[in-house]
This record gives C-alpha cells, structure tokens and sequence, in this order.
C-alpha cells in the first residue's frame, strides 16, 4: 500500500493552458560590418532610433509584458484513472534519455517537453527549405554561423517545421511512406494554424510553459545581426519571467532532481514508499523512480524529510 506524505498533494495530471502575446517587427536591416558575438545584444538593437521601426523598451521588442506564468489550480487537476493514479508510470530514467535529433527537433511535443524540462524558450521555425530563398539566405548568414550555434544550443530549444516534406526511410513500402508524408503534412497545417504562420521564414519564441512572446516574420540578406539580436531579447523576457515562474513553484515543493548521470528534471514529489517516488513536472508529466537512482544530495534530503516526518 502507498503511504503518501502529508506534505504533499496525490493528484497529478495538469491540464496546462497558455496565452499567445506578440513581438513589434523591424522595417530595416542592420548595416555595416555583422559582428557576432556569444551574449551580447548589438547596439542597434538597443539604441532608440537608426531607422529600425519603432524603438522597444528595455527587455525585449513585447507591446506588453509577457503573462506571468502560472501553476494549473489543484481543483483542475484530474486523473484518468482516479482509482489507480499510479498505473503506469513511466520510469524517470526512460524520460530523461529521450533521443534529440540534431540542433533542431522535428516534433512538437519532444519540443515542448524539452523546453519545460531544461527551463528554456523554445524556438519554432517554419520554413519551406526548397521553395524559399530568404530561408536559405537565413539557414546560411544566421543559423549556420558556428557563434550562433553555441549560443543557441546553450539558450534555446529549437524545432524546425519544413514545408519541404521529404521520406527517406528505406525500410517504409511505397504505401507507408505516402502515407507518412500525408501525416506531416497534416502536422504542418494544423502548426501553421496554431502559430498563425504566414509566409517564409515565419519564427516563433515561446516560453518554456508554451505562452508565444516573440514572432519574427521575415527575413533579409545582411540583417543577421540584427535578428539575432531580436531572439536575446526575447531570450532574456523569457529568462526572467522563467525565473519569477521557478521561485513561485520551489514555494509550493517542487525542486531540481538529479540521477546518477547527473540528468536533472524540476518537479514535486507527490507520493512515496519503500523507496520509490512519484514525481509530477510542472506541465503535468509524472513518473516514478527509485530512491537508490537519485544523487547523494536528494537522497540526503529524502533521509532528512523522513527524519523529520518519522518515518522509515
């Protein structure tokens, strides 16, 4: 039988929901030379004028601060199998070691997972890498600059959706993969719906909760500089508004824990016995795991809760 501790709740399954809010755009590139850096914010990006269509305030080019994210009510929060909530669970371990594919993802739901689990802003571009020229003029002058690459990769989480839809899986009939391309084609129109997508390239920056706080339409040669500068202020929007969301969180029991790889998720423990723990993630994902998996540090802190609630 579980014995659940009194300090936490023994409910999960969050039905998250998320605003969408808007970026100003630019009418003019950046001129003279392109000078790339890994932190910083190009002068013209914060100077009022230049000619670069309507000066922004300090934190980012947002015509409203960002809505402050939010925990779902405990009253929302349902099972799908009250009788059993703990049927089921996926093991922690086999959460942490999902495969990524490359710089960018290829599915939305690996995105959003990753951004909410790592704490970063997720950024979605729509692109046609057959049909569009600006889009490879950016994919060449911003995105495969090796400077941008560190910093996104440190930053961001990224997730391309190509319009140029390509099956390459050899071990798929001729059946299979017609089928396959009618599938992400589908996935492609329900995105660009969602987002509003119009035209090529189309970028969206997203909060780790999923609320959009940036979008950049548009692209043109030699204004590399100047968009790269647009996502570290809409990095830093989302920098700060993801800390004020942690600390509100670390109030209610969630806290950073760590496996034996020195893989780590944000979550809360909602139940545990005899050694294994039920953790649920702020988006409403939960998993179990055992107590020998965790590091020295959480099993230190899961020795000192037992001590302290008298129990073995």
């Amino acid at each position: 039988m579980m014995r659940f501790l009194p300090w936490f709740p023994a409910w999960v399954l969050v039905l998250a929901s998320c605003a969408k809010l808007g970026l100003g755009g630019h009418d003019q590139p950046a001129t003279g030379t392109v000078s790339f850096g890994g932190t910083a914010i190009p002068p013209k990006i914060k100077s009022a004028g230049d000619g670069f269509g309507t000066p922004v305030a300090s934190g980012g080019n947002v015509a409203k601060p960002p809505v402050t994210l939010n925990l779902t009510p405990e009253e929302d929060i349902v099972f799908t199998d009250p009788d059993n909530p703990d049927a089921k669970l996926p093991e922690l371990s086999t959460i942490l070691t999902a495969p990524k594919h490359g710089p960018w993802e290829d599915s939305e739901t690996a995105a959003k997972q990753r951004a909410s689990r790592e704490g970063k802003p997720l950024l979605i571009w729509f692109t046609d890498s057959a049909r569009s020229p600006m889009c490879k003029v950016l994919a060449q002058e911003l995105f495969a600059n090796p400077d941008f690459e560190k910093w996104a990769s440190e930053k961001l989480v990224r997730l391309r959706v190509d319009a140029n839809v390509v099956v390459n899986d050899a071990n798929l009939s001729l059946d299979e993969k017609e089928s396959r391309i009618v599938e992400i084609r589908d996935y492609i129109a329900r995105m660009k719906k969602t987002y509003k997508a119009l035209g090529y390239p189309s970028l969206f920056l997203l909060n780790p909760s999923g609320e959009v706080i940036g979008r950049y339409r548009g692209y043109k040669r030699g204004e590399a500089e100047f968009f790269w500068g647009q996502l570290k202020r809409g990095e830093e929007v989302s920098a700060n508004a993801y800390k004020d969301w942690r600390a509100k969180l670390e109030s209610k029991g969630y806290r950073e824990w760590q496996d034996r790889k020195d893989r780590k998720v944000f979550a809360k423990l909602t139940a545990y016995t005899h050694g294994t723990l039920i953790l649920i993630e702020p988006d409403g994902t939960r998993s179990r795991t055992q107590e020998n998996k965790l590091s020295d540090k959480d099993q230190a802190w899961i020795a000192e809760q037992k001590k302290l609630r008298t129990l073995q």
